[in-house]
C-alpha cells in the first residue's frame, strides 16, 4: 500500500489500495471514496450490488455496510477522510473522466518526496463537485412511532427507501437525521431492532418462529446473528 503521510489536522489520507478474490466487510466511522485505476472491484453497499470498473468512482459515507471482493484482482486510489462537506458532496463524480485523470495522477505521484495529502484531497473535492446546501431539519421525527412500524414489518425486506418513504423524506434526508439523532445509519438501526426484537421472541417461541417474524433467511442465519452479537 502506499500513502501520503497522515496528516492529523487535516484528517484525509490518500491510498493505493490492491483488492483480490478474498471478500471483504467494512463500516467506516468517516467517508470514504473509491477510484478503479485498473481491474474491477465488485461491491454490495447497504444490500446494493455493484460494479467499480477501470474509471468508476464511488463515494461510501460513515455507517455503510459494504462488502467487496476482486476475482481478477484490483487496484484502487483511496480517499479517507473526516471532511464533512464530503458526506453531503453527489454520490459519484460530476465529470468521471476528469475525476479519473487526476486519481491516476495522485496515484502516480503518491511515492514522489513532498507529496501532500491536504493538496490532494482539495483537488479530488473541486473535481466532485460541490456539496449541497445545507439544511436545518424543520419537522420532528417520531422515532418511537417509526419504531413500532419497523418491528411490525420485519417479516419483510426493508430498506432505507422504505423508512425514508414512511417518514416523509427523501433516503438522503432520512440518512442524515438518522446519523444525527440516531448515531447510526437507517440499515444499522434496522438490524440493531431485529436482534433485539429476535432476542425478545427467542425466550417463548422457536428458533425458526423467531427467524420467519424477524426477517431472517433461515435458523441459521438468526442464530449466526446471535453470535456474532454476543462476540462483539
Amino acid at each position: 500500500m502506499e500513502s501520503f503521510p497522515t496528516n492529523a489536522a487535516d484528517q484525509s489520507r490518500l491510498t493505493v489500495r490492491r483488492y483480490d478474490a478474498v471478500t471483504g466487510t467494512h463500516v467506516h466511522d468517516h467517508v470514504q471514496v473509491l477510484w478503479a485505476l485498473h481491474g474491477t472491484l465488485d461491491m454490495e453497499v447497504e444490500g446494493r450490488g455493484m460494479t467499480l470498473a477501470p474509471g468508476g468512482a464511488l463515494r461510501l459515507l460513515p455507517g455503510e455496510r459494504h462488502d467487496f471482493e476482486s476475482p481478477e484482482g484490483c487496484r484502487c486510489l483511496v480517499l479517507d477522510t473526516h471532511d464533512a462537506f464530503w458526506e453531503r458532496r453527489p454520490a459519484r463524480p460530476r465529470d468521471a473522466l476528469a475525476a479519473h485523470h487526476l486519481a491516476v495522477y495522485l496515484a502516480h505521484t503518491l511515492a514522489a518526496p513532498g507529496s501532500s495529502p491536504v493538496l490532494g484531497a482539495l483537488l479530488l473535492a473541486r473535481d466532485w463537485g460541490l456539496p449541497a446546501a445545507a439544511r436545518r431539519p424543520r419537522r420532528h421525527l417520531e422515532w418511537g412511532a417509526l419504531s413500532d412500524w419497523v418491528l411490525g414489518n420485519l417479516h419483510r425486506p426493508l430498506t432505507a427507501a422504505d423508512l425514508a418513504a414512511r417518514a416523509l423524506l427523501s433516503e438522503s434526508q432520512f440518512r442524515q437525521r438518522c446519523i444525527e439523532e440516531l448515531g447510526c445509519a437507517p440499515m444499522q438501526w434496522v438490524r440493531a431492532l431485529r436482534l433485539e426484537h429476535a432476542r425478545m421472541l427467542r425466550t417463548t417461541l422457536s428458533i425458526a418462529e423467531t427467524a420467519r417474524r424477524c426477517g431472517y433467511r433461515s435458523p441459521s442465519a438468526l442464530q449466526a446473528a446471535l453470535k456474532r452479537a454476543e462476540i462483539r
